[in-house]
């Protein structure tokens, strides 16, 4: 599946509530078939995996209209990185221009409007049984209210300086809240979580989030939310408690759709959050997501996780730059903005970076194109994420794993065919990479990597980036009608292109 990034600037909410219309359904994009090579550079997808729109989470531009950039793909072959976005390929949740008018402003419907044009008929002259009906109900009233006074007369008088009223020991901002709570979490997470704004030469850009990675002034988040920044922008991330430092960035990997920022003389004071294990994570568990949706900093939304190693590639839909996950699934609402802010569990440890939404096909509030939570948000696992953004602070270059073979990008439930030709001319499987030295041909469809089903090109590519360069994983792929299964030791390429 895919996502693309939202960038459609919301008007401002009508001064009457407006009439509730049906959401549209989502639509399935049909992605169509050039080849991606999994050779050392991530190649751009030609053709994205089918699946429903994805709208990046990662930056609502700051009440503007600029749109996140979307990660590169990798995958396809030298000379290829990246390769071109999946058609109808979602987009990430964090671009998009986020007006807060476009849902927040829902109670300004004016009294005229709303209190106005209704008035009551004047009462008809009673007699009769219906005059006595109502000086009985008058009587009753009034012994109500004598007995009320005389009750809170006597307590008054016996009240001897104790009072009876009940009062809280401590006002809310007090309250100790337990660690493990919703509101615990959020208290800790918080003060490490940042607002980032990425501006571009030509004055465009975007707000998203990130978090703190080391007391170093590292900060993570979304490669997408920091692109336009990237060649000669400006890039500024602010904390909870209003201090805003200006940041500059230290490395981004656009096919893993992950970067690694610094503070300029950023604090002392800062704390990291903790790392989880995304491995460990199961469909079930609790999740807590922060970041600035649609500009709103420091929003916290809950929800859980609702699938794990989901395929997910997402552009910025502009056709030129796309990426894939095996995304953590989760339902907390996420929305333009949150892209590259934290997804914790339950005890406050990070287990994803918010990445992409699922978004419907039509338009969102005020009937724009712009998307919002549907409950279907994408995680990067931290995983992944955390062994990228060191390489990134290493070096300043993302590696990525790759098998040397370049694969079909077209949807199919069959699996990852590997092309008969390659991308620009170069051969489909590399000579002496990966892939020749387990016996894989042009034609083989490789149905397994290790125990994950690949049902398609885009899925494998996300399941090989799981892994480091290096690793050995097993391949089962048939030919011929028959199937057969190899091991292969992954190798690397550094840098997106």
């Amino acid at each position: 599946m895919s996502t693309e990034n939202e960038g459609t600037a919301v008007p401002p909410a009508p001064s009457a509530p407006p009439v509730p219309v049906d959401a549209p359904a989502a639509s399935a994009p049909q992605a169509s078939g050039a080849g991606a090579s999994t050779t050392p550079a991530p190649p751009h997808a030609s053709g994205g995996a089918q699946g429903p729109e994805l709208v990046h989470a990662g930056g609502a531009p700051a009440y503007a209209s600029a749109q996140g950039q979307q990660h590169g793909a990798p995958g396809g072959p030298e000379g290829a990185w990246p390769p071109p976005q999946p058609p109808g390929t979602p987009s990430y949740a964090d671009g998009g221009a986020g007006g807060v008018g476009a849902g927040g402003a829902g109670g300004a419907g004016t009294t005229g409007v709303w209190g106005a044009g209704y008035q009551q008929p004047a009462p008809k002259p009673k007699n009769g049984r219906g005059g006595l009906v109502a000086a009985v109900l008058v009587a009753a009233l009034v012994a109500g209210g004598l007995g009320g006074g005389l009750g809170y007369t006597l307590a008054k008088n016996n009240d001897n300086g104790s009072s009876t009223t009940l009062s809280a020991s401590d006002s809310g901002g007090s309250v100790k809240r337990d660690a493990g709570t919703v509101a615990g979490v959020a208290q800790r997470a918080l003060p490490s979580t940042v607002t980032i704004e990425a501006e571009s030469t030509n004055g465009e850009g975007g707000t998203g989030t990130g978090f703190v990675f080391d007391t170093q002034g590292h900060i993570v988040t979304n490669n997408h939310v920091v692109a336009d920044a990237v060649d000669g922008g400006k890039l500024s991330a602010t904390f909870p408690n209003g201090k805003k430092y200006d940041a500059e960035v230290v490395g981004h990997a656009q096919g893993y759709d992950v970067a690694v920022i610094k503070l300029k003389n950023a604090p002392n004071d800062l704390k990291p959050l903790t790392l989880g294990n995304s491995d460990q994570v199961a469909v079930g568990d609790s999740t807590i997501a922060i970041g600035a949706p649609f500009g709103l900093s420091n929003t916290v939304t809950t929800g859980i996780i609702s699938a794990k190693n989901r395929p997910v590639a997402s552009s910025d839909g502009s056709g030129s730059n796309a990426s894939y996950m095996s995304a953590l699934q989760t339902d907390a609402s996420i929305n333009p903005g949150n892209s590259g802010g934290p997804l914790l569990d339950a005890q406050g440890n990070v287990i994803g970076i918010n990445s992409a939404i699922q978004s419907t096909s039509g338009g969102g509030l005020g009937g724009t194109s712009q998307s919002g939570s549907i409950g279907l948000g994408f995680a990067i696992p931290i995983n992944q994420a955390e062994y990228v953004a060191k390489q990134l602070i290493q070096t300043g270059k993302p590696v990525y794993a790759k098998i040397g073979a370049s694969v079909s990008l077209e949807d199919s439930t069959g699996g990852a065919k590997i092309t008969t030709e390659g991308a620009g001319g170069s051969a489909p499987v590399e000579a002496g990479g990966p892939a020749a030295k387990a016996g894989l041909r042009p034609g083989d469809v490789i149905t397994k990597l290790d125990d994950h089903v690949i049902d398609s090109g885009p899925t494998l590519i996300g399941e090989i980036w799981t892994h480091k360069p290096g690793d050995k994983v097993k391949i089962t792929y048939e030919r011929n009608g028959q199937t057969h299964t190899v091991d292969l030791t992954l190798g690397s390429r550094t840098g997106d292109s």
